[in-house]
């Protein structure tokens, strides 16, 4: 999936910075770049945009009064040299709030955060999403939210799935139990390993770090895992 994005700023060097970055993630598809709020809200009723990098000092109209505007903005990153408006922006619900000069890594991490937000939404509408699974084990069955997975690992026949608690040993073949699983959660990293991406802490070779566990890379699946984790773990 990409972002459709818009850069609202009347500064034709920041505008500049700001496409340099954009060409750096493929996360990104730029629509436009705005001069002034109003050619923003022009671009915004004609094309569908899921975020927009805007500007707080601009004339005519500053950005946080175009927000006003808006009935149904995009999500919002705001680009601004003035840290005092920082609160005021959060209020209109803006996903982040960058200061000039910006960074490329606080950059990237500001549109990480809009894609998984959007990713959710997207996955929750089209799929709807469950947060659980039930596992049976010796007879009994386990409510386990996804949330608390770590990964699981392949083990002959069986399946032991990690969490932040406890293990569980459940008699599942690992692309049976892939295929119960959102595809927005999980990679797989080898033929015995299922991990899940909101628990990876480190990527570091041919190695997966989560807590105390190191997990392998195979080399069949290192491309997918690479090309899948690319956006997240830059």
């Amino acid at each position: 999936m990409k972002l459709k994005c818009v850069i609202i700023d009347d500064e034709y060097l920041a505008q500049n910075v700001l496409v340099n970055y954009i060409e750096k993630l493929k996360t990104l598809h730029l629509v436009a770049r705005c001069n002034t709020a109003l050619e923003a809200i022009a671009t915004l009723n004609t094309h569908k945009v899921d975020l927009i990098f805007l500007d707080i000092n601009m004339p005519e109209i500053s950005g946080l009064d175009m927000l006003k505007m808006l009935e149904n903005p995009p999500k919002v990153i705001l680009t601004t040299a003035y840290s005092e408006f920082a609160v005021q922006g959060y209020d209109f619900g803006v996903v982040d709030y960058l200061l000039k000069p910006i960074p490329f890594e606080r950059f990237a991490k500001a549109v990480n955060r809009v894609y998984a937000l959007l990713s959710n939404v997207e996955e929750s509408s089209t799929n709807k999403i469950e947060t659980s699974i039930v596992f049976k084990q010796d007879g009994m069955f386990y409510k386990v939210l996804f949330a608390d997975i770590l990964f699981m690992e392949a083990q002959g026949n069986y399946i032991k799935v990690y969490t932040t608690s406890k293990s569980y040993l459940i008699r599942e073949k690992l692309h049976i139990m892939e295929n119960k699983i959102p595809t927005s959660l999980i990679v797989r990293s080898h033929k015995s390993y299922l991990v899940f991406l909101n628990r990876i802490s480190k990527i570091s070779g041919n190695k997966i770090f989560i807590q105390n566990y190191n997990i392998p890379i195979g080399a069949f699946y290192k491309a997918e895992f690479l090309k899948k984790t690319q956006d997240i773990y830059l």
